[in-house]
C-alpha cells in the first residue's frame, strides 16, 4: 500500500476504535479496561492518549466494584500503577486469599488469572512482600500449568516467565500480540487491522531515520578517525525507539541516538585507547568545552574533540530560541559521564581493586543514567518536560538511579565471561566475588536482587514525581530496554549481530495487512 492509502484508511479506523470508548459506570469498567490493555499491547495507545486517560481517572475516581475474577482486579491494579495511578495492594491480594490468608487453591487453577497476577504484582514497590509473593506463587503455578496451555495463552505465559510484560519493549510485544489477537475474546478486526498499518507506518519513519543517522555516523566516523570505537548506531537507535516510537518523537529519537552514540565513543576513547594521561588531558579539555582547548589534546583526539562540540552546537541550533536552555543540561551530563571514566581509568591503570561499593559508585555513573534522561528531555515538548524536569535528570535520582543500576548489574552479568574491553575496571560481580570471597554464581545471584530492587525504585518513581511523569515514564522505558540488551546470556548491545533479527523486524519488513 501506498503510504498516503495507508494514512488515509488508519484514520477512518481510528474514528471507528475511538467510537468504542464509553462514558464509564460500574457495569461497563471491566470492558472499558480490557480495551485499553489491548491497545496497548498492540501498541496503539499512543492514538488514544485522551480517551485513556480520561478513562482511567474516571474509572479510578468512582467506587469501582465490578472486578468478579482475579484477571480483573489484576489488569485495574496493572494500568492504573503504569499511569502513576496509586492502588493499593489490598484491592489486588484480597482476590487471592483464601479464608485462612494463604493463596487461595482455586486461583492455582485459573492461567489467566495467574498471568495477570504475575504482571501485575511486577509494578511493586519496597516493602510490599504481599507481592513479592504472590510473585512466587504465581510463577510456580504457571510453570505446572504451562504444559496444557493453548495458544494464544501459552505464548504469553512463555514471555512472561522469561520477562514479565511490564518489563517488555511494547514494540516487540505488539509484533508478537498481533498473531494472538484474534483468538482473543476482545478480539475486533478494526483494532487489529489500525495496529497494522500504524505499525507499517511508523517503520517507514523509523527507517528513514535509522538511514540518515547511519549516514551521519558513517561520515562522523570517517572524520575522526577513530578506528578502535565500536559502531552502535542501530543498537542505541533501538534504545531510543523503546523510549518513544510515536511519530511526534522524532527529533527526540534522533538526538538521544546522537548522544548515546557520542557517549559510547567517549567510552571507547577512555577504555581502549587513551593512556592515563590522555585520558586527563581529554577530561580537563571537556570541562572547559572551549575549541581553544583542542591544543592540549593528543594529535588523535582532536578531530573527535572539534566533531562533539559541532554537534551539541548543531542540535542547539535545531531547538527553538527558548528550548536552547536544555543543551548546557545536556553537555554537563556528558561531562559527568566523561569524570565517570575517569576515574574507572585510574582505577585501572593503578591494579587497584575496588570494593563493592567502591565499585559501585563508579560504574553506575559510567552506565549513563544522567546523559540517557537529559538526552530523552531535550527533544521532547515543552508541555511534557517543564525546565525543572532538567535539574531532575541531573539529580540522578529516582528513575533514573533505578535505570543506572538496572542496566549496570544486568550489563555486568551479560559481559561477566566476555571481557569486553582490556581497559575495563572490575565488574560489580567481578567486586562481589572478590569482597566476600564467593563464586560467581552466588555473586550473579546477589546482584540479582539488586536488580529487583532497582525496579521497585522505578516504579516508586511514578507516584514520586506526578508532575514530571512523562519524563519518569520515558526513563523508565529506557530501563525496559535493558533487559533485552543485556538480560540473556549474551551481552547483544556489544555483539550486535545478536539482535539482527529483532532489528530486521522492528525497522525493515513490514507486518502483512
Amino acid at each position: 500500500m501506498s503510504e498516503e492509502s495507508m494514512s488515509d484508511r488508519a484514520n477512518q479506523l481510528k474514528k471507528v476504535v475511538a467510537g468504542l470508548f464509553e462514558p464509564c459506570s460500574d457495569n461497563n469498567a471491566v470492558h472499558q479496561l480490557s480495551l485499553v490493555d489491548t491497545l496497548q499491547h498492540l501498541s496503539i495507545d499512543h492514538l488514544f492518549k485522551e480517551q485513556i486517560d480520561a478513562t482511567l481517572h474516571s474509572i479510578h475516581g468512582s467506587r469501582f466494584s465490578s472486578c468478579s475474577s482475579l484477571h480483573e482486579a489484576a489488569l485495574r491494579f496493572r494500568l492504573f500503577r503504569a499511569h502513576g495511578l496509586w492502588v493499593s495492594t489490598d484491592e489486588l491480594i484480597s482476590k487471592c486469599r483464601g479464608d485462612d490468608g494463604s493463596f487461595s487453591v482455586e486461583i492455582a487453577n485459573d492461567p489467566r488469572g495467574l498471568l495477570s497476577l504475575y504482571n501485575a504484582a511486577h509494578l511493586f514497590l519496597n516493602g510490599e512482600v504481599e507481592l513479592e509473593e504472590a510473585i512466587l506463587f504465581a510463577r510456580h503455578h504457571l510453570g505446572l500449568l504451562k504444559g496444557s496451555l493453548k495458544s494464544p495463552l501459552a505464548g504469553q505465559v512463555t514471555r512472561a516467565l522469561k520477562l514479565p510484560l511490564v518489563r517488555t519493549v511494547k514494540r516487540i510485544e505488539a509484533l508478537q500480540y498481533m498473531s494472538e489477537y484474534t483468538d482473543e475474546e476482545t478480539y475486533n478486526p478494526s483494532i487489529l487491522e489500525l495496529a497494522k498499518l500504524d505499525f507499517n507506518l511508523l517503520q517507514r519513519l523509523h527507517l528513514k531515520e535509522l538511514k540518515a543517522l547511519s549516514q551521519w555516523w558513517n561520515d562522523v566516523f570517517q572524520e575522526i578517525e577513530l578506528s578502535f570505537s565500536r559502531d552502535r548506531i542501530v543498537e542505541v537507535f533501538f534504545w531510543a525507539n523503546g523510549v518513544f516510537h510515536e511519530e511526534e518523537y522524532s527529533r527526540a529519537r534522533i538526538m538521544l541516538t546522537k548522544i548515546y552514540q557520542l557517549v559510547t565513543t567517549l567510552d571507547d576513547i577512555y577504555d581502549v585507547r587513551a593512556t592515563l594521561d590522555d585520558s586527563r588531558k581529554l577530561a580537563e579539555a571537556l570541562r572547559r568545552w572551549d575549541i581553544r582547548a583542542v591544543s592540549t589534546l593528543p594529535e588523535y583526539l582532536r578531530k573527535f574533540y572539534l566533531m562533539l562540540l559541532r554537534t551539541f552546537q548543531e542540535m542547539e541550533d535545531e531547538l527553538e530560541l527558548e528550548e536552547g536552555y536544555r543543551v548546557p543540561y545536556n553537555i554537563e551530563a556528558f561531562l559527568l559521564s566523561s569524570d565517570a571514566y575517569l576515574k574507572e581509568a585510574k582505577i585501572f591503570h593503578r591494579n587497584h581493586k575496588p570494593t563493592f561499593e567502591e565499585q559501585l559508585e563508579v560504574s553506575l555513573a559510567t552506565i549513563g543514567g544522567k546523559i540517557g534522561a537529559t538526552g530523552i528531555l531535550i527533544g521532547m515538548s515543552d508541555n511534557e518536560v517543564p525546565r525543572d524536569a532538567f535539574d531532575w535528570a541531573l539529580k540522578g535520582d529516582s528513575s533514573v538511579m533505578a535505570f543506572n543500576r538496572i542496566g549496570r548489574f544486568l550489563n555486568d552479568i551479560a559481559s561477566f565471561n566476555s571481557g569486553k574491553n582490556v581497559k575495563d575496571a572490575a565488574s560489580s560481580v567481578q567486586s562481589y566475588m572478590n569482597e566476600y570471597n564467593v563464586t560467581s554464581e552466588v555473586a550473579i545471584a546477589e546482584i540479582g536482587y539488586l536488580v529487583e530492587d532497582a525496579w521497585k525504585l522505578a516504579n516508586q518513581a511514578l507516584f514520586d514525581h506526578p508532575d514530571l511523569l512523562p519524563a519518569v515514564q520515558r526513563v523508565n522505558n529506557l530501563s525496559v530496554c535493558m533487559p533485552f540488551s543485556y538480560g540473556g546470556e549474551t551481552d547483544v548491545f556489544t555483539s550486535g549481530r545478536d539482535m539482527k533479527n529483532t532489528v530486521e523486524r522492528l525497522f525493515v519488513n513490514p507486518v502483512p495487512i
